[in-house]
């Protein structure tokens, strides 16, 4: 058996002069602020070959802000981890730090 690629491209014929096509507008999320965040604090060990990491959570905004929260925790907490996939996660068991930090820099609704 033969295994040929789709030529396929997805061009759209169309005899219409006034035809346009679809445009995808790529709106980033807008940040919200500190006070309207609700943050999710929690310890997590699972998938982690018993390693324990501190979870923060539903930070809504863009990923360039969410790394900058990120970098600020980790710098503030000493210790390493990574912001991907709407997660903040910082190594370690760092809860109360976290929650501090969140609360005296403005995220009331961190919890």
């Amino acid at each position: 058996m033969s295994k040929k690629k789709s030529t396929y491209t997805g061009i759209v014929y169309s005899t219409d002069p006034n035809y346009q096509l679809p445009v995808n507008e790529d709106e980033s999320p807008v940040t919200l602020a500190p006070a309207e965040q609700k943050l999710r604090i929690r310890l997590e060990t699972k998938h982690r070959a018993g390693k324990t990491v501190t979870v923060v959570d539903g930070f809504i905004g863009s990923a360039a802000d969410r790394e900058e929260l990120g970098k600020k925790l980790k710098n503030y907490c000493g210790t390493g981890g990574s912001a991907k996939e709407a997660e903040i996660l910082i190594q370690g068991d760092h809860r109360e730090k976290v929650l501090q930090w969140l609360q005296k820099n403005g995220y009331k609704n961190a919890r």
